[in-house]
């Protein structure tokens, strides 16, 4: 569904520990949208954040991902089966490795569709979905949390200098799924064209503030390819616009949701 390589591939631990954990009650308003709670799937997993929070309502969950290296880094859970992907399996293969025609109540794909091909994994979509009453639903967040405004200033010189790393489906991101094809009857939770808005506040430390700059794929990519993005002097400046190492701050992620049942 994605190419056959992620950015992510050598750096998938600290991915892990620096990804945020999406709030429980978007579950809970998916689960309530569904008519069975069976089996779910959750595409491009990573390691599994979204995946176990899922597992909470459904019996079983399918995380498929391209990166056997997060896959490795994946969340134990018993509900959950990490299965690896690769891009070269046909929409067949791929039917299959789900669990067959009209098998899944949810599918969902967690700051991950911008990476795939999406016509391909629609088609499997609509092959796997339960009808009626399945439901898929994809959000990101953008690269513009919300901090303090002495951040922000230092967030934006970041953000112009990791653009040119940016792959395939970055304009989906940074307009935060607005472009993004979704052929899809809305259930609520956004249309094509005009997501939901949501709002994914956490407490981070300055280190882990820190750690989820350094796990945004621009940054990864270049990293891989020998270019620092967030040198020690860069990171000093932003200690000293977050007020030191050791406050905690609130950080808001903006999250845009798109959410739909098959229009067939």
């Amino acid at each position: 569904m994605a190419a056959n390589t992620s950015p992510y591939d050598k750096h998938a631990k600290i991915y892990a520990e620096a990804r945020p954990v999406y709030p429980s009650h978007w579950y809970e308003k998916l689960a309530a949208l569904t008519s069975g709670h069976g089996l779910a799937w959750d595409a491009g997993t990573g390691s599994g954040q979204a995946a176990v929070g899922v597992a909470e309502h459904y019996d079983r969950v399918v995380a498929t991902d391209i990166s056997e290296g997060q896959l490795k880094q994946a969340i134990p859970n018993p509900k959950v089966r990490y299965v690896h992907a690769p891009e070269s399996l046909s929409e067949d293969e791929f039917v299959a490795l789900v669990g067959g025609e009209g098998c899944v109540d949810l599918v969902i794909a967690a700051t991950a569709a911008h990476w795939f091909n999406l016509p391909k994994f629609y088609a499997v979509v609509n092959r796997v979905l339960r009808r009626p009453g399945g439901v898929i639903a994809v959000w990101t967040y953008t690269d513009k949390v919300e901090v303090n405004p002495e951040v922000g200033k230092l967030l934006e010189r970041f953000r112009e200098s990791i653009i040119p790393y940016w792959g395939t489906g970055v304009n989906y991101v940074l307009n935060g799924y607005r472009g993004l094809p979704f052929p899809f009857n809305s259930v609520g939770l956004g249309s094509e064209g005009a997501p939901a808005e949501l709002d994914m506040p956490r407490e981070m430390s300055f280190e882990a503030f820190v750690r989820l700059l350094r796990t945004s794929s621009a940054y990864c990519t270049a990293k891989n390819n020998g270019v620092e993005l967030l040198p020690e002097s860069l990171v000093k400046e932003f200690e000293a616009a977050w007020g030191g190492p050791d406050l905690i701050r609130t950080v808001n992620s903006k999250t845009y949701m798109l959410a739909g049942t098959p229009r067939d």
